[in-house]
C-alpha cells in the first residue's frame, strides 16, 4: 500500500519545520520507500508496518503541543510493490509520448 500523510503540530507558533523534520526522519529511519514533497511524504510497504511508521512520525512531530493534526490518504492495492516510482513512471511515459 502506498499511504501519503501530512503531519503538523497545533498551537507552536508559525514554523513546525522542526517538527516535519522529526517526523520524516522517523520515516526515513524506517526503511520502507518514502518520498518527501513540499505537502506529503508518501511510504509503501504492508499495511502494519506503514501504520506504525505513521503513527511513530505523528507522534514525534507532536512532542511538545497538545494538539496534531494527520492528513491520510491510502491506497491499497494488494499484490502490487514498487508503485512509489511506478506510478509516476507510467505517466511520465505517457507525457514522453505527446
Amino acid at each position: 500500500m502506498l499511504v501519503a500523510f501530512s503531519v503538523s503540530p497545533m498551537g507552536v507558533g508559525e514554523s513546525v519545520s522542526q517538527a516535519v523534520a522529526d517526523a520524516v526522519r522517523v520515516v526515513r529511519e524506517s526503511g520502507l520507500p518514502n518520498r518527501t514533497d513540499a505537502m506529503f511524504t508518501t511510504i509503501e510497504g504492508e499495511w502494519d508496518e506503514v501504520m506504525d511508521v505513521v503513527r511513530r512520525a505523528t507522534e514525534a512531530a507532536g512532542r511538545g503541543a497538545g494538539r496534531v493534526s494527520l492528513v491520510l490518504k491510502a491506497d491499497i492495492r494488494p499484490g502490487h510493490t514498487g508503485e512509489l516510482t511506478a506510478k509516476v513512471d507510467r505517466v511520465e511515459r505517457l507525457l514522453a509520448t505527446d
